[in-house]
């Protein structure tokens, strides 16, 4: 059975000698399109995971620059509007305080008032006994009476030899002699009358009257004791007397705020004993000189004290009110910067910081007043890094919420 031999496939060709079938034109350039789009594809791979690479490379360089500028918090200071207040130490006293001694010796009669007792001027406060001044006074009028008769007489005398000698009776020296005793006679009675005053005078001590209203805030004598005269005796005062209805309070203000102490400026009082009260006052006057010892300038308030709550000797604070520094500014206290330079803060200018010296002029705590070296159109940045140096550059990131400037 004669078999049919297998066609070739189109296309193709094969040797006499059985060689491989060759490849058509059409496949050939089939081959070499899938070939170039394949390199296509590669090349567009490979370009575009270099341009990736390129391109993370710059925001990588960028992001470095950019970490290297530190970003920081800043903040414009405010003016300051706190009043300065300034507490200090004050010692009250009485308007008027004196002790009262007795003017004359001898021995306490009667009192009439203790401690404690409200007294008008006047008022009679004790009586004292006085026998010495007693008899010498008894003295001084008989002694005024003899005298007295003696002049007399002798203007009697003196009478009758100025009619003598108008008789040429007796010589013109006679009648000088009997003038110049009377005149002598009468400068006798006016000196015994003097005396006669002074011990009345004197007499008139035996009763001691207060010389102002005020309290008794002393007495040192009881009836019977022995009175001594005079301040400078061995004795005691009998009492002492003060008018408490207005105080003295004296304080010392340092000589930083002395110019601050002006006669008329109000203050306020307040005692640890009556917290919550406070009590009004004013300054009086001042020292007008700086005490070298203390660097202080004594200054006088006073109070009015109508009611007697405050006491004199006691202690109260004084709070004077001074006012606030003009050009003074307020920062938070996590701005400033303590170096060997001194007290320092930075502010960003022109993109930049830039280490301004400055001075406090009050520490609230978490805030300061400055009393110079900043403004309030200066931007202070805030919790400043200890490497922080002057012309670094910095970036903003935003100003504290409520401290924007006014």
């Amino acid at each position: 059975m004669q078999t049919q031999e297998s066609q070739p496939p189109k296309g193709t060709h094969r040797d006499a000698g059985g060689e491989a079938p060759r490849v058509s034109p059409v496949a050939r350039i089939a081959l070499v399109l899938v070939l170039l789009a394949a390199a296509a594809a590669l090349y567009s791979a490979i370009h575009s995971g270099i341009q990736s690479r390129v391109h993370a490379d710059a925001e990588l360089k960028q992001q470095t620059l950019d970490m290297a500028i530190p970003t920081v918090a800043g903040v414009y200071p405010k003016p300051s509007s706190a009043a300065e207040e300034l507490v200090l130490p004050g010692n009250m006293q009485a308007f008027v305080a004196t002790p009262i001694f007795a003017r004359v010796d001898g021995y306490l009669k009667k009192w009439y008032f203790d401690i404690g007792s409200h007294v008008k001027a006047g008022q009679l406060l004790a009586e004292i006994e006085t026998p010495e001044v007693d008899r010498q006074l008894d003295q001084a009028r008989a002694d005024l009476a003899t005298s007295q008769a003696n002049y007399e007489l002798a203007r009697t005398t003196a009478e009758r030899y100025q009619n003598l000698f108008k008789t040429e009776a007796v010589a013109k020296q006679d009648l000088d002699n009997k003038v110049g005793d009377m005149a002598a006679k009468k400068a006798i009675v006016d000196s015994a009358t003097a005396n006669v005053h002074r011990l009345e005078e004197t007499q008139r001590f035996q009763k001691v009257y207060a010389p102002f209203d005020g309290v008794i805030t002393a007495r040192n004598i009881d009836i019977g004791a022995l009175i001594n005269a005079g301040a400078n005796s061995p004795g005691k005062e009998m009492f002492d007397l003060a008018a408490t209805d207005r105080l003295r309070v004296f304080i010392n203000v340092p000589q930083a705020n002395s110019r601050s102490a002006t006669v008329g400026k109000p203050a306020e009082l307040t005692l640890a004993e009556m917290p919550g009260r406070t009590f009004t006052g004013k300054i009086a006057r001042t020292a007008n000189a700086i005490d070298p010892a203390t660097r202080t300038l004594l200054t006088e308030v006073d109070v009015d004290n109508p009611s007697g709550v405050l006491l004199p000797g006691a202690f109260a604070s004084v709070h004077l009110h001074l006012g606030s520094r003009p050009g003074a500014v307020m920062l938070p206290a996590n701005t400033l910067i303590f170096r060997a330079e001194g007290l320092q803060v930075a502010v960003v200018r022109d993109g930049k910081a830039v280490l301004v010296p400055v001075e406090i002029g009050r520490d609230f705590g978490n805030t300061v007043e400055l009393a110079s070296g900043v403004t309030t159109a200066d931007l202070v940045i805030e919790n400043p890094s200890d490497s922080l140096l002057s012309g670094t550059p910095v970036r903003v990131a935003q100003s504290q919420p409520g401290a924007a400037r006014k």
